[in-house]
């Protein structure tokens, strides 16, 4: 039986980036062989861009011998000896057009792969947070999770199309450039390799240490930022009515300027990194160009190696600088690596069973049940009898511990002592697909879809007909409202279900508990929006309508628990 492990985030602290990119490429592993053909492609165009300048040095080479001086160009003359010019031209010609057909191969497969993996991703996020709803995400800061799934995962496509195959690409290229410069002058080589390892490597590294922190700090940021803007567009009522408007957006103003430095110190970096990259670059080829003539003067290289080698140099670092400036971008994508990882591998705090008993609903209890939010106890040696066929009243005031019962029922959270039990059976032992079917949550507050009428309330129900929802619809006495919307159900509702009252997005919360038609009917507070006429009329349904369910119904109003069978009081988490 898999049990529920408690523990904190997988990430309390935070890995390193190259265990991040690490734990990302593992993703690639689907797409491999794209990767390797983006991989040969970028190699080849970079090969080909590189040697299109060492092409054009070794025809002037060849131009000058055959027309210049015989003593210094002699050895230049053996280049190509039976190549004609023409021919070689045509080489050149050739590899430019190469050269943009593989660079467009390379992109083609690289972002394939991007497109393809978040696609991947996301999907594995939205499963990780459905195992971890309701218990882990409740106060969750949602415009964080928005953030996360938005921005945070559509940033890594930079890692996935702009990343890995450029690394791969830099190394194959620098390892390739360093034997052919190596075949000019063995020292040569030797300074070769150095400065692809100093650019493509060193200056990476300590340049991304230096802004990795303001990289996280600044998604971090961001995320704060978008759930402040999501709670101003949610209170912008509260915010107009009491005249906070003013103060509201300079706090909007203070968190976007704090942004905004954050980024400008990003950018310092890049510009900083930049300018020693270029730097480096220019100190390496001039290097190059001494030690070449050096090796000229000591007669261990002719004029065209000297040449050759520093053309050479001076035209391969195009891979290795693509390298060097991946930190500046590198900072960002961890971090928003870092978060999504956070969320892929954090532990739910009730796991789903799959492996359990599945029952027919024949009543539930509790027993003896304890049950604390962190150090806050809500719940105190609660015992309960829940018979089938019965309307049990929960009743008593806010934070008495109602609400937190019925998620025990759901099991959406599991208790620290005692046991829940349906049938017989404790909860935890339940496969969770049964005890979902077998139950009806109607909520405080009902979260409607932007979405028609009929599908907000169809989703208790994936193959109902329009007569079986209507049909629900009556029930919860919310049928005539829909009537008298000019498209009836095909009436869309707005986001969050701001175009309807409180009382009709509670009517269609409880359409949808008809429409589910479960035995064990759970309903919080299923009235608390309602007049006394269409209260009337729920009542009135839920009490017929327990002849086939058992229903608990919580309320803190006294009147709704005039249908109840049986009533139970709660008190600071103490049945009475």
């Amino acid at each position: 039986m898999t049990e529920v492990k408690n523990n904190n985030s997988a990430t309390a602290s935070r890995r390193s980036g190259i265990k991040i990119m690490g734990q990302l490429i593992v993703l690639v592993k689907p797409l491999l062989p794209i990767m390797l053909a983006a991989i040969v492609l970028g190699v080849i165009g970079f090969l080909c861009a590189i040697f299109l300048t060492i092409l054009g040095g070794m025809i002037l080479l060849k131009i000058l011998a055959e027309f210049g001086h015989a003593d210094i160009f002699a050895v230049a003359g053996q280049i190509f000896p039976d190549a004609k010019l023409s021919v070689l031209f045509v080489a050149l010609f050739v590899m430019a057009v190469l050269r943009g057909v593989l660079h467009y191969g390379e992109q083609y497969c690289n972002h394939f792969i991007a497109f393809k993996l978040l696609a991947i991703i996301r999907h594995k996020v939205f499963a990780a947070l459905r195992k971890l709803c309701p218990a882990k995400l409740e106060g969750r800061d949602k415009g964080n999770l928005i953030s996360i799934i938005t921005s945070d995962i559509e940033l890594l496509e930079v890692f996935y199309a702009h990343t890995i195959s450029p690394i791969v690409i830099g190394i194959v290229c620098s390892i390739i450039m360093t034997i052919f410069i190596g075949f000019q002058a063995i020292p040569a080589g030797i300074l070769a390799a150095c400065a692809y390892i100093v650019v493509g490597a060193i200056m990476p590294l300590v340049m991304g240490r230096r802004g990795a922190k303001d990289g996280m700090e600044f998604r971090d940021s961001f995320g704060d930022l978008n759930s402040f803007v999501l709670d101003s567009l949610r209170g912008l009522d509260e915010t107009i009515q009491y005249r906070a408007g003013e103060k509201r957006a300079e706090q909007l103003t203070d968190r976007s300027n704090g942004l905004a430095k954050l980024q400008k110190r990003l950018n310092g970096h890049a510009t900083v990194q930049g300018a020693l990259t270029n730097l480096i670059i220019l100190l390496f080829s001039v290097g190059m160009l001494f030690l070449m003539i050096s090796l000229w003067q000591n007669g261990t290289a002719d004029f065209s190696q000297v040449v050759i080698a520093t053309i050479a140099m001076m035209g391969s670092f195009g891979p290795v600088v693509a390298l060097a400036s991946l930190s500046n971008n590198l900072n960002q994508t961890l971090a928003s690596g870092e978060r999504v990882l956070s969320v892929l591998e954090e532990e739910p705090q009730v796991y789903e069973v799959f492996d359990g008993v599945d029952v027919t609903f024949e009543g539930a209890n509790v027993e003896s049940v304890n049950f604390a939010y962190g150090e806050e106890q809500i719940l105190h040696d609660v015992s309960l009898e829940l018979p089938k066929g019965k309307v049990v009243g929960i009743h008593g005031v806010s934070g008495s511990g109602k609400s937190t019962l019925l998620k025990l029922l759901m099991r959406f959270w599991d208790v620290q002592d005692g046991k829940v039990q349906i049938s017989g059976k404790n909860v935890r032992d339940l496969n969770t697909s049964n005890l979902r079917h077998m139950e009806s949550y109607v909520t405080q507050e009902t979260i409607l879809f932007h979405d028609t009428i009929a599908n907000n309330i169809g989703l208790a129900k994936e193959d109902a007909t329009r007569e079986e929802i209507m049909e629900a619809a009556k029930k919860a006495s919310i049928h005539d409202f829909i009537m008298t919307l000019p498209k009836g159900y095909d009436t869309p509702v707005g986001e969050l279900g701001d175009t309807l009252s409180g009382g009709e997005r509670q009517r269609i919360g409880i359409a949808r508990a008809f429409l589910h038609n479960a035995p064990f009917l759970l309903l919080d507070e299923p009235t608390s929006n309602l007049d006394s006429l269409n209260e009337g009329i729920i009542l009135k349904s839920l009490q017929e309508a327990k002849e086939d369910q058992t229903i608990i119904l919580v309320s803190h109003r006294a009147s709704t628990m005039g249908i109840a069978d049986v009533v139970y009081h709660m008190d600071n988490g103490r049945k009475s």
